[in-house]
């Protein structure tokens, strides 16, 4: 098989993903699509949204005799009962999450691809502050002890130090290995698939990266490494203040901005770019993508969702 297939786990049942699936393979691929789900669930939404669309049944246990379409959707069903409702996120789809990932992972080695999407869940129902969200989840489950998170757009990208973690614990994983940690898996990461070294920048914790507490992380802990690691080499400049570093004339001098936490990156290229972005775990023995936004239950069930994230998902996948 020339083009490795896509493996595509549906993740929370209760959420948009299937709608945008939907609207996404209305676009034609190089790769056959693998999607983890269940019949019942697939074939409830394809009657709500009238999809005319053939599938093409999967035997888990057989898979590799299995023939992959690329006009049908190649399903592989999970059979466990999910709530009748489809209209609230609640633990009793459990079972279900943790046997989709545990199967698509599974089928990664199958068939031997290291391509891996996968659709949002609820990290209070489904995590239970076990993981600090999926990127974690997913490393913990591949054995990947570096990762990072990397909320990609070709014009601009942004990862963020820690992922989703409270503002007040924050500072204490403001170190020099954990900053070192990221700008390798970044620069990595742009070398094999773009092929350059990435101009990095890095923003302070602090306002304007000025403290009026005794330590301030921007001068003892940022700066320095910062020093460190231009001297090996890496295109990377800091730190800079948040408040002002996505004004174009800033933005456009470099690749990939480093932020300190979640939101203080997310927001800004979100605001940007909206939904032309997609969500990469950096380390991983694979590619893990997913659409970078959650399960949105507010618009479950009303066709109206964007599906550009996942589109994107799917089509770099494609190409690499």
């Amino acid at each position: 098989m020339k083009y490795k297939p896509i493996i595509i786990v549906n993740g929370e049942p209760n959420s948009i993903f299937l709608e945008i699936f939907f609207k996404s393979i209305k676009k034609n691929y190089k790769s056959p699509l693998i999607l983890i789900s269940s019949l019942k669930l697939v074939n409830f939404y394809m009657k709500k949204f009238n999809i005319n669309k053939k599938i093409n049944l999967i035997e888990y246990k057989n898979i590799k005799k299995q023939k992959l379409s690329k006009s049908s959707i190649n399903l592989i069903d999970i059979n466990i009962k999910l709530d009748k409702t489809l209209k609230n996120i609640t633990s009793k789809s459990n079972k279900f999450i943790t046997k989709s990932f545990e199967v698509g992972l599974n089928i990664l080695k199958i068939f031997d691809t290291k391509k891996f999407i996968n659709g949002p869940i609820s990290k209070k129902t489904f995590l239970k502050q076990k993981y600090y969200g999926v990127t974690e989840y997913i490393s913990r489950k591949s054995k990947t002890r570096k990762f990072a998170m990397l909320i990609y757009n070709k014009e601009l990208s942004v990862c963020p130090l820690t992922t989703h973690i409270p503002i007040k614990n924050v500072p204490k994983y403001i170190t020099r290995k954990n900053l070192f940690e990221k700008v390798y898996l970044i620069n990595n990461f742009y070398n094999n698939i773009r092929g350059i070294k990435p101009r990095i920048a890095v923003l302070g914790l602090n306002p304007h990266c000025e403290s009026t507490n005794n330590f301030n992380e921007d001068e003892k802990i940022l700066k320095p490494s910062i020093n460190s690691l231009r001297k090996l080499g890496f295109k990377i400049k800091g730190p800079f203040s948040a408040d002002t570093m996505f004004l174009k004339k800033n933005r456009i001098k470099f690749d990939v901005v480093l932020g300190m936490y979640h939101d203080q990156v997310l927001t800004p290229l979100k605001t940007i770019y909206e939904y032309d972005a997609i969500n990469i775990t950096l380390g991983l023995p694979f590619i893990r993508i997913s659409p970078d936004h959650g399960p949105n239950i507010q618009m479950l069930g009303k066709n109206k969702s964007n599906p550009l994230s996942l589109i994107k998902a799917i089509s770099f996948l494609d190409k690499h």
